[in-house]
């Protein structure tokens, strides 16, 4: 099955903050970011890619990035990555 819609978390290797997107071509969004492409991450560079999730619907794959962004949705992610950041 195909699950053309990402939701993504990188990690930046600058500032040790997150950021959370949206896409249907993960590899050329992280290169986009990566090569300064993005306003928001420009300046934070290099990016780490930490977490992703497919989706099928475009739909379910933006209310999961909104979701993630969200106070409740960054204390999930904590509890997710919990492992990884604890040794990062």
């Amino acid at each position: 099955m195909y699950l053309p819609y990402c939701v993504y978390v990188l990690k930046s290797l600058r500032d040790g903050k997150n950021y959370t997107g949206f896409s249907s071509n993960l590899e050329e969004r992280i290169n986009d970011h990566n090569n300064g492409g993005t306003k928001s991450t420009a300046e934070r560079r290099p990016l780490k890619l930490i977490y992703c999730e497919f989706h099928i619907s475009k739909a379910d794959a933006k209310r999961r990035e909104r979701y993630f962004k969200s106070t409740d949705g960054k204390r999930t992610l904590k509890y997710i990555l919990r492992d990884f950041l604890k040794n990062s």
